[in-house]
């Protein structure tokens, strides 16, 4: 249909709300502003329709650009007054939204000026989404995935508006319709990585939530989970398969109860002694830690297997020697063929797995899990039961009713949950009570940290983070051989080993250890904490906290370490090793070792710095106290730039008097 065009004036025309764009670019529109200012006219028409009860005047849905740079240029006087624009005038607004978006198309638009337009043109216009993807060449499901975006939580959707998100990460926000979830989310993540990384939100978004497709969503069933309230939330396109279940921790709930009960009909079933439930489709290495597999026996072979195993042997043993004939032509393809299905078939003869008698089943615990399929199952290994949990043992106080069936333990089946949360509740009251109590704190602490640096595989055992792992060397390798060294050696060496008996479980030697007096208690745990401080060089994390240890302990550096060639000087230059010298004795010093060679220099150096050549008695005392700044614990106050009078060898002796008048702690205390 064609439509008028007029020309009307532009301070009667006005952007209409139904125009889509809501954003645009600065540089494009001064560009747009400076070709209309430049031509002097508007090239292409606006689309409008005429506002009610005012004469001439029109609502621009359709060149709101145009339209607003023609204002600007009025405002700035380079157009006059009186300036007309092209309209071309529609009657109603019925379409005005398609003609906007279609119109709007020269300057890519915002996605999320898209998505709404989208969405206004289904909801306002009553257009169908495969009409609008028709329109505009695009896929149904595309117009389908911008709609869904425009339904966005508000602060989500503007953030996209204003380009703080991209469209990537507000597709992944969209992978739910659950807006109280998404801007949960939303407010986590905003201003962090997780914020623009698309996995990390889907993952979040879907945390607590099951695929219908899920074993454990499958296993308690659809209708049930309705019937209990579950809320369900179906993606573009979803079947069941693909849809989301948004109450996780019902799905939680209704599977660990469906699956209790079937576990008790497998126990009755199978003979078991006790059962354990895992709402998992696996089982995994922390629900076993410390159980012992049972193992089966491998069933003898039947006389048909004996006999089949016979006639395998004596037509391969055929084949062999058909090979070995020189004359002969070899083995066929067939033969060959032949050879390999026999040599399977064998193997599945005598590879037969162990079963498990039912004596066996009677004494054993089992673990039943979901299967892949949403079928429970008994998980293919069983184990021993702990005798520490056999809780029927001595409970001479049982009721009748509470007695044995025949079937095995009389104790019925929990899911792994509700194991953990007993047990976290049983840990609740540990803590309490050793919080409470400080002496016995500090032996349970020190044995525990002791015990699993010293057993190899003690950790799994002492059910505590509490740990004295040794800290990481920053070189491998690096062995210093510093006195300290030696020191921290004789002190492991003499420390009470007596408690230490591998043969002994661990409660044990925690009775040994707190048998042991206080003094040698102690010395282990000066031992365990010296062990995990690390090593951080200066300006590094934790370096500052490292020299405040130190000058509280008021360690003298110079008294416990020396500069040596091996384990300093040779790592300098020859020019800083002159420095030094220079540092310490003055340009004389210097001078005198400047014709030296590196290696000779270094050594020289060495000698200095432990006393051993004759100088001054002020540089001799000024060279045993020196050590370089990364070995300080206390630095010296920075000279200020009005006090350069003081000298570097005043500085020098006024830290070694400091130094000396620093308490003395024995290195058994120290450490």
């Amino acid at each position: 249909m064609n439509y008028p065009i007029v020309y009307a004036l532009a301070r009667n025309c006005v952007p209409s709300d139904l125009n889509v764009r809501t954003e645009s670019d600065p540089d494009a529109d001064a560009e747009l502003e400076a070709l209309i200012g430049g031509a002097g006219f508007v090239l292409q028409n606006l689309i409008g329709t005429p506002v009610k009860r005012k004469k001439e005047h029109y609502s621009i849905f359709g060149g709101g650009r145009r339209l607003a740079g023609v204002h600007r240029l009025i405002e700035k006087g380079k157009l006059p007054a009186d300036f007309c624009v092209p309209v071309m005038v529609l009657p109603d607004a019925k379409d005005a939204i398609e003609l906007s978006l279609a119109e709007n198309q020269k300057l890519p638009m915002t996605a999320a000026d898209e998505c709404t337009a989208f969405h206004n043109m289904i909801d306002k216009e009553g257009k169908t989404p495969a009409q609008v993807a028709a329109r505009f060449g695009k896929t149904e499901r595309f117009v389908l995935g911008r709609v869904r975006l425009a339904n966005l939580a508000d602060p989500i959707f503007e953030a996209l508006r204003k380009g703080v998100i991209s469209l990537e990460v507000a597709q992944a926000y969209a992978s739910t319709s659950d807006s109280v979830r998404q801007l949960r989310v939303f407010e986590k993540y905003n201003d962090t990585y997780q914020g623009r990384d698309v996995y990390s939100i889907r993952h979040e978004l879907a945390s607590g939530s099951y695929r219908g497709a899920d074993p454990k969503a499958v296993f308690i069933g659809r209708e049930a989970y309705v019937e209990a309230g579950g809320r369900i939330d179906s993606d573009l396109f979803s079947d069941r398969e693909s849809e989301n279940w948004l109450d996780g921790d019902l799905v939680d709930r209704l599977a660990e109860e469906k699956l209790a009960a079937a576990a008790e009909e497998i126990r009755a079933r199978e003979g078991f002694a006790d059962i354990r439930v895992l709402p998992a489709t696996r089982v995994t290495y922390t629900d076993t830690m410390g159980l012992r597999p049972v193992c089966g026996d491998v069933p003898p072979l039947t006389e048909e297997q004996e006999a089949r195993r016979d006639e395998i042997q004596t037509e391969m043993e055929a084949i062999e020697a058909a090979a070995e004939i020189e004359d002969g032509e070899g083995l066929t393809d067939d033969d060959e063929a032949r050879y390999r299905d026999l040599h399977t078939e064998l193997h599945g003869i005598e590879a037969r797995q162990p079963v498990v008698s039912d004596e066996q089943k009677a004494a054993a615990l089992a673990y039943v899990v979901i299967g892949e399929d949403g079928e429970p199952r008994i998980h293919e290994q069983l184990y021993v039961i702990p005798e520490a949990v056999d809780e029927n043992v001595g409970d001479g106080d049982a009721d009748d009713d509470e007695a044995e069936d025949g079937n095995g333990s009389s104790r019925p089946a929990i899911s792994q949950r509700l194991a953990n949360e007993l047990a976290m509740m049983k840990a609740e009251l540990l803590r309490l009570h050793i919080a409470s109590d400080p002496r016995f704190a500090l032996d349970v602490g020190t044995f525990i940290m002791v015990e699993g640096a010293l057993q190899r595989y003690g950790r799994s055992n002492l059910a505590s983070e509490l740990s004295a792992n040794t800290a990481p060397s920053l070189e491998i390798g690096f062995e210093s051989g510093a006195l300290a060294a030696e020191e921290c050696a004789k002190l492991d060496a003499g420390l009470d080993r007596s408690w230490i008996d591998a043969e002994i479980d661990v409660t044990g030697r925690y009775d040994a250890f707190c048998a042991l007096n206080d003094e040698a208690r102690a010395a282990w745990l000066g031992w365990a904490v010296a062990r995990t401080m690390h090593a951080a060089p200066t300006g590094s994390v934790g370096s500052g906290f490292i020299d405040h240890l130190g000058a509280k302990l008021g360690i003298d550096v110079a008294a416990w370490w020396r500069p040596t060639a091996k384990n300093y000087f040779k790592r300098l230059t020859k020019t800083a090793i002159l420095d030094l010298f220079e540092e310490i004795g003055g340009s004389e010093l210097r001078q005198r070792y400047g014709a030296s060679k590196k290696d000779l220099l270094a050594s020289s150096a060495e000698q200095l710095f432990v006393g051993n050549i004759i100088v001054e008695a002020d540089i001799k005392e000024q060279a045993i106290a020196w050590v370089p700044d990364a070995m300080r614990f206390k630095h010296p106050d920075p000279v200020p730039a009005n006090d350069a009078e003081v000298s570097i060898a005043d500085t020098a002796t006024n830290e070694g008097t400091a130094d000396e008048e620093a308490e003395e702690v024995p290195v058994a205390d120290a450490a």
